[in-house]
């Protein structure tokens, strides 16, 4: 079963400590209310937000932060830092050309979190 991704969709980062929401920007074709994401809606800050804090020391800010605790791991205000759309998309569902996100897709933070879709709106979620 395909099940598409909302506005409000609960995203997590493999290195994020806590989640986020994803807001949708890139088209305005909605379902139940809700508009409907696309790969396109990847971008940092605006479609994908802080995860809270990030942890992976290839992340400079983690790295600087833990070198001044001597060692000790410290995490760092996360930032996004995303350099390409979502993967793979809809093979068979596209808005203005542009495959819709389904459930399953997932983005990569260049310091290498690994960004997936947690949960969808309860009772907004359709399948394709």
């Amino acid at each position: 079963m395909t099940i598409m991704v909302v506005n409000g969709s609960v995203l997590k980062c493999s290195f994020g400590m806590t989640p986020s929401k994803i807001l949708v920007t890139s088209q305005g074709r909605t379902i139940s209310g809700d508009s409907i994401a696309t790969i396109s809606d990847y971008l940092p800050m605006k479609n994908i937000q802080s995860f809270g804090m990030c942890t992976t020391q290839s992340n400079p800010a983690v790295a600087s932060a833990t070198a001044a605790a001597l060692g000790t791991p410290t995490p760092a205000p996360c930032i996004p830092n995303i350099a390409a759309t979502w993967t793979p998309g809809s093979k068979n569902t596209k808005i203005d050309n542009k495959p819709i996100l389904i459930k399953n897709d997932m983005c990569t933070c260049i310091y290498g979190g690994v960004i997936t879709i947690n949960s969808i709106p309860q009772f907004k979620s359709k399948t394709l």
